[in-house]
């Protein structure tokens, strides 16, 4: 049986980048799904190929964001997922960082995953109904490189905001988790590549060799590995905050 048979998943930022996989696999897995994006031609060419419904939104405005949950639950009924798959990775450091690039980090890196959580949530404990939640952190959350400091900033804020609410509403049968992932191959990496580190073509390849397992993270495997957590098949685990990449936290040579 299909791992996400008969569950409605809306997936937030899912029009690129790992957002795209985790549309892709929770298809492929017999779900029904609702994804937002910002850009219409983009969103309604990916809604085209794959069969999804594209919710046009901009994920920096709250309202947006609860009215991207309204749109999903009126087309479909319900929903018993969420994915919050967009992010903001534009560099800063904390001592060139302004504030208007902070608040666009925390606009989307948390505020947006905040809302949609809360509206979700509301649904869920109004249909009395168990769900799954899947935030996309970032490894930066322990710590990050100097010129991700309002991003990793955003990110720590999400792990604990994923705990929070996890145990907030554990008794509702909702479980809500966060995945850490690292360096990852995306459509967004390879122009954020090539505007703030002056990199070529090879810069994949330059970076797998630098890379334990000779590669960067890859869209699909993470992708399946979130459809693992939205489903039943990954039992009671919730609260977790689990680092998916190959460097190993508080580890040194």
């Amino acid at each position: 049986m299909a791992l996400l048979e008969d569950k409605v998943v809306l997936v937030n930022g899912g029009s690129q980048g790992v957002g795209a996989g985790v549309v892709r696999a929770a298809l492929r897995e017999g779900a029904t799904v609702v994804f937002t994006g910002r850009r219409a031609e983009v969103g309604e060419r990916f809604a085209a190929e794959t069969g999804a419904t594209f919710v046009r939104a901009d994920l920096a405005d709250p309202s947006q964001v609860r009215d991207a949950v309204e749109r999903a639950i009126t087309a479909h009924g319900r929903v018993d997922s969420l994915v919050n798959a967009a992010g903001l990775t534009s560099r800063g450091s904390l001592l060139d960082t302004s504030p208007e690039l902070f608040d666009a980090h925390i606009a989307i890196n948390l505020r947006a995953p905040f809302f949609a959580m809360q509206a979700v949530v509301e649904h869920l404990v109004a249909r009395a109904a168990p769900g799954t939640i899947v935030n996309i952190g970032s490894n930066c959350a322990h710590g990050g490189p100097p010129f991700l400091a309002p991003y990793s900033a955003a990110k720590a804020g999400l792990a604990g905001l994923t705990r929070n609410a996890a145990h907030a509403h554990r008794w509702d049968r909702i479980r809500i988790n966060d995945l850490n992932i690292g360096w990852t191959e995306t459509e967004g990496e390879d122009a954020i590549q090539r505007e703030f580190h002056d990199a070529g073509d090879d810069w994949r390849e330059r970076a797998a060799e630098r890379l334990p397992m000779g590669k960067l993270g890859q869209v699909d495997e993470i992708a399946d590995f979130v459809v693992f957590l939205l489903s039943d098949r990954s039992g009671v685990v919730t609260g977790s905050v689990i680092d998916w990449d190959q460097n190993v936290v508080g580890a040194q040579d």
